[in-house]
């Protein structure tokens, strides 16, 4: 990469502002629960909070899922809120810095445009911002403060046809003024497209969150004035290249970078020629069918006994085994990406042979990261 060009001196805390959004509850139900989120949100506007910049303009808002119940003020993340905080209330603020955080559910609709659904979606209005059209709206005249802007996405981009929506998503993009030379943006996004942006949620954080955040606590000193892109894109794609290589993600960061000299995005270099791995759920199976409790009807029925009945009442059966795992996943996954851990108890349960055991823990991961994905639920 050649220099974006901004100059590093002194920011003053009180020409920055923020807009962080976490959505980890939504109108949609169980089925779209995402912990993390909203504790990322919370851990990036303590950090700004620190530098100085003034509460009232970090602009927090959040759908925690309880237990969590965050120590900091914050405002709802519906999206009649999100869309008159970026259409209205930031474009008239007097400043110079912007940091634009989101964490949550997205989906790449058919326009090749990434829609971040808001906490107030539901399946059958998949209510969300075009952050495409936020980002066209803030590279233009409507937008007549903010020449330094960094934006966060930690979301999906799974294709939207792949996740089998009744409707396609309407057209909902943001009004944009005339187009001028005057913001630099600097983008970083999770997943890279077509794929999914993992969240852990034991510890509820995201994959991607967790390593940006981390290394933003590492240039605390810097902040509030965002880091240097080129500097801070490869520790990015570095951390996340590690976590793909133990198996726990199959996202490809991107940067891209707006200026008036350069327009380009970035994404992490493809990886070494390697034998094409095996989709998520081929391993998942296979991983499950290297225990031989999974080749016996009955010690089968006794796993499948063990888990939730709101789970597997519909379950579909048969007599091979193999395809009875698959039934047993897909369903799973589909109804509680949380009921493939359980199923992982359970198994581990009755056979805790290490191999055995850290194949299955990280099939299970791969698998649940293109679970987690919010789909329509019939």
């Amino acid at each position: 990469m050649t220099a974006q060009a901004p100059s590093r001196r002194p920011v003053a805390p009180q020409r920055v502002h923020a807009l962080i959004v976490g959505v980890e509850s939504y109108d949609a139900g169980p089925a779209w629960d995402l912990p993390g989120p909203a504790r990322d949100a919370v851990r990036l506007y303590r950090l700004l909070r620190a530098t100085g910049v003034p509460e009232d303009q970090l602009r927090l808002h959040l759908a925690p899922l309880p237990p969590y119940v965050p120590e900091v003020p914050y405002a709802p993340a519906d999206h009649a809120t999100l869309r008159r905080a970026l259409v209205r209330e930031l474009p008239s603020a007097q400043g110079d810095i912007l940091w634009v955080w989101w964490g949550g559910h997205g989906v790449l609709d058919r326009f090749g445009h990434l829609r971040l659904f808001c906490a107030d979606a539901t399946t059958a209005d998949k209510l969300g911002i075009d952050l495409d059209s936020a980002l066209d709206r803030y590279a233009g005249d409507a937008v007549p403060g903010f020449a330094e802007q960094l934006w966060v996405v930690d979301a999906c981009e799974t294709f939207e046809e792949a996740l089998g929506f009744a409707e396609q998503l309407p057209p909902d993009a943001l009004p944009v003024g005339r187009r001028n030379l005057a913001h630099r943006q600097t983008v970083l996004r999770a997943a890279g497209r077509g794929r999914a942006a993992a969240n852990d949620p034991a510890r509820a954080t995201g994959l991607f969150s967790d390593v940006v955040l981390g290394l933003l606590a590492d240039r605390a000193a810097a902040l509030p004035a965002p880091p240097d892109p080129e500097e801070l894109f490869p520790a990015v794609r570095a951390r996340i290249g590690a976590l793909r290589d133990a198996g726990r993600t199959l996202q490809y960061p991107e940067i891209r970078l707006l200026s008036p000299e350069r327009s380009e995005t970035l994404p992490a270099p493809a990886p070494r020629p390697a034998p094409r791995p095996l989709a998520p759920l081929q391993r998942a199976v296979d991983a499950l069918m290297a225990y031989p409790l999974m080749a016996d009807p009955a010690e089968r029925q006794a796993v499948i006994s063990a888990l939730n009945p709101r789970d597997t009442g519909t379950l579909a059966r048969h007599t091979k085994a193999r395809t009875d795992a698959t039934n047993l996943l897909t369903h799973l996954g589909r109804r509680r990406p949380q009921a493939l851990w359980e199923l992982y108890d359970a198994v581990v349960s009755v056979d805790d042979d290490p191999a055995r055991r850290d194949e299955l823990e990280a099939a299970l991961r791969q698998f649940e990261d293109i679970s987690e994905c919010p789909r329509d639920r019939g």
